[in-house]
C-alpha cells in the first residue's frame, strides 16, 4: 500500500480480508469473517500526525485506538528500531485515552517514517506519520532576523502538523473544542461560548473545568511566568481580526506557535503578514487581514508544547438584510442601532470606533427570539457617546453614527422631558421631618354608598403611614382599601354602615418626628335605606 509507507503479506493461516478504514490512510486487515456478534477489529479514531521538531527538542506522536476486544499498541519505524528508554518513552494517558510516543533530544537521524500497529484476536491496522527534524537553530534565528520574510515565504510551503490534536466529537458527549475554548475564556465569557455549542446549562461542567485548568497552569508553569487578559478572536471594524494575550516568559527565546485546525501556520511580525505577531513589552497580539471565508478555524498558540490561546473563528453566511442607520438623540436620552440578518446568529460584535462593546450598565445588547434582529441600546447618552458605531457579523460589517445634541429647553422641542443641574452642595442635607400639605377633612356620607377619605403627606426619610379608627390600627383591616402613591394617602370604603360613624386619623413619622391629622365621618341614614 503505497500511501503506507508499509506492506502487509497474509499468511496461509489467516483468512485476511482487507478493508479501507473510516480513517483516511489506514488500512484494516481482518481475521476473521464474519466477526462475531459484540466483537470489532481494531481501529484509529485518531491517527498519528506528522511532527516537526527542533533538533534538540522533543518531538511528540499521539494516537487514539478502537476496536474489542481492546487491542494492543506498538510503535515502530522504517530505518531503526524504537528500542533505546532513554530516547523513546510509550505512554497511556488514560484520562484522555491517549497512546503516546515520545522522542527526547530529537537529532538529525531520528528523521523517519514513525508507524503505529494496533493489533487484537480479529484483526490489525496500522497508521504512519512523519518526523521532521529541523536543524541548525542558532544559524536559522540570525537569518530569521536579516531575512525573515524570504524564510516565512519558504516555510509556508512546509506542512506542519500540531503535535497534539483534539479528539473527535462523540455523540451524546461534549465537544472537545468547547473545553479548549473555555480553558482559555474568562469567566464572562463561557455562556456565550456554551450558546454556540448549544450547551445551555452549563454549571455541571465547571468541576472538571476547574480541574482542566489546574493542570493546564501546570503546564504553562514550565515555561510562561505570568499569563494574562487572554482575548478571544474578535474582528475590528477596520476589517482585521485580532486575538491575543499578556504573558511574560520565563526564558525569551522560547519558541511561539500558531496552529490553525491543527497545523502550523506560519506568521510574520510586520503588517504585510497574514498572520501577523505584534509584541509591544509583555502584549502579545495576533492580527489577520483580508479577511475570506477560508480563514474560519480553530485557533491555538503554544509557548514550546504548553497551550496559552485557543480561539474560535467563524465565518457565517450571512448578509445584512436591514443595516443600522445614523441616529440623533438629545443628551440623557438613549439611542438604539437595530440591524437584522439574512441568517439566525446567537449573538454579533458591536464596536464604537475600535472597542468592542459588552452589555451592562452603559450598554443594552438584545437578540430577537429568532435570532436575526440584533439591537444595541446606548443608555442615558452625552456628548462623549457621539461618534461611528458598528455591527459586525462574521467578516462583514454595517456603520452608523450616532449624533447627541446638548439639553437646552426640552419643553419648546417637544420630547417632554427636562434636567435640572443641581448646584454642588457637598454637605447639603435633604432630611425633613414629617408633615401633611393636604389634611383629612370632616365627611357626611349616605349609608350604603361608597366613602373615600385623603390626605397628602411629605418628609425624608418617607414617612410611614398609619390609619385609625377611634384609634384602632386600619392598617390590617380587610374592610379598608388604603394606599399611598407618591405621598398621596387614601381609604376607601365601598359601602358605608352605622359602624363607620367615628372618628379617623391618619399618623406619620420618620426619625425626624411625627404628625397627625383627624377628621369625623357621620353615616347619614338608618338600616333600611
Amino acid at each position: 500500500f503505497s500511501g503506507l509507507g508499509v506492506i502487509l503479506i497474509p499468511t496461509e493461516a489467516e483468512q485476511l480480508t482487507m478493508r479501507l478504514s473510516r480513517v483516511p490512510g489506514v488500512m484494516i486487515t481482518q481475521f476473521v469473517d464474519p466477526l462475531p456478534a459484540g466483537k470489532s477489529t481494531p481501529d484509529f479514531a485518531r491517527k498519528p500526525m506528522n511532527v516537526t521538531a527542533q533538533e534538540g527538542k522533543k518531538a511528540v506522536f499521539k494516537a487514539m485506538v478502537s476496536g474489542e476486544p481492546t487491542p494492543t499498541v506498538t510503535w515502530g519505524r522504517n530505518k531503526d528500531k524504537v528500542e533505546d528508554p532513554q530516547t523513546y518513552k510509550i505512554k497511556y494517558d488514560e484520562r484522555v485515552r491517549e497512546h503516546i510516543l515520545e522522542i527526547h533530544n530529537v537529532k538529525p537521524d531520528h528523521a523517519d517514517t514513525y508507524k503505529c500497529f494496533v493489533a487484537n484476536e480479529y484483526g490489525k491496522a496500522v497508521s504512519t506519520a512523519t518526523l521532521t527534524v529541523l536543524t541548525g537553530e542558532i544559524i536559522y534565528e540570525k537569518l530569521f532576523k536579516k531575512h525573515k520574510h524570504l524564510l516565512c515565504s519558504a516555510f509556508s510551503r512546509a506542512v506542519v502538523t500540531r503535535k497534539k490534536q483534539l479528539p473527535p466529537k462523540k455523540e451524546g458527549e461534549i465537544d472537545p473544542k468547547l473545553w479548549e475554548l473555555l480553558l482559555s475564556a474568562p469567566k464572562k465569557d463561557y455562556e456565550k461560548i456554551c450558546l454556540d455549542f448549544g450547551v445551555t446549562d452549563f454549571r455541571w461542567m465547571l468541576k472538571r473545568l476547574n480541574q482542566m485548568k489546574k493542570e493546564r497552569e501546570e503546564e504553562q508553569a514550565k515555561v510562561v511566568e505570568n499569563l494574562d487578559n487572554v482575548k478571544q478572536i474578535e474582528v475590528k471594524p477596520n476589517g482585521r481580526a485580532e486575538f491575543g494575550f499578556d504573558m511574560k516568559l520565563l526564558d525569551p527565546n522560547s519558541a511561539i506557535h500558531l496552529y490553525k485546525d491543527g497545523t502550523m501556520v506560519p506568521y510574520g511580525h510586520d503588517e504585510n503578514s497574514k498572520p501577523c505577531l505584534k509584541k509591544e513589552g509583555t502584549k502579545y497580539v495576533f492580527t489577520m487581514k483580508d479577511l475570506q471565508p477560508e480563514d474560519a478555524g480553530f485557533y491555538q498558540v503554544d509557548v514550546e508544547d504548553a497551550n496559552v490561546l485557543t480561539t474560535d473563528f467563524q465565518v457565517p453566511d450571512v448578509e445584512f438584510t436591514t443595516k443600522i442607520k445614523d441616529v440623533k438623540a438629545v443628551e440623557s436620552e438613549d439611542a438604539i442601532f437595530e440591524c437584522v440578518l439574512s441568517t439566525p446568529l446567537n449573538r454579533i460584535t458591536w464596536s464604537k470606533s475600535d472597542s468592542s462593546l459588552e452589555h451592562g450598565h452603559k450598554y443594552e445588547i438584545t437578540v430577537s427570539e429568532d435570532k436575526l434582529t440584533h439591537t444595541l441600546r446606548v443608555k442615558d447618552c452625552g456628548i462623549d457617546d457621539t461618534g461611528a458605531y458598528y455591527a459586525i457579523a462574521g467578516i462583514i460589517s454595517s456603520s452608523a453614527s450616532l449624533t447627541v445634541e446638548e439639553d437646552g429647553d426640552s419643553s419648546s422641542k417637544g420630547h417632554g422631558r427636562f434636567k435640572v443641574n443641581m448646584p454642588e452642595i457637598k454637605s447639603l442635607d435633604f432630611e425633613v421631618p414629617p408633615s401633611f400639605i393636604v389634611t383629612l377633612k370632616r365627611r357626611t356620607a349616605p349609608q350604603g354608598y361608597e366613602c373615600y377619605m385623603s390626605c397628602a403627606v411629605r418628609g425624608n426619610p418617607t414617612p410611614r403611614v398609619t390609619w385609625y379608627r377611634n384609634n384602632i390600627s386600619l392598617n390590617t383591616n380587610t374592610n379598608y382599601h388604603i394606599t399611598n402613591v407618591c405621598g398621596v394617602c387614601s381609604l376607601l370604603i365601598l359601602r358605608v354602615g352605622p359602624r363607620d360613624n367615628g372618628e379617623y386619623k391618619v399618623a406619620i413619622d420618620n426619625k425626624l418626628g411625627r404628625a397627625e391629622s383627624s377628621m369625623s365621618l357621620n353615616v347619614r341614614g338608618n338600616n333600611n335605606f
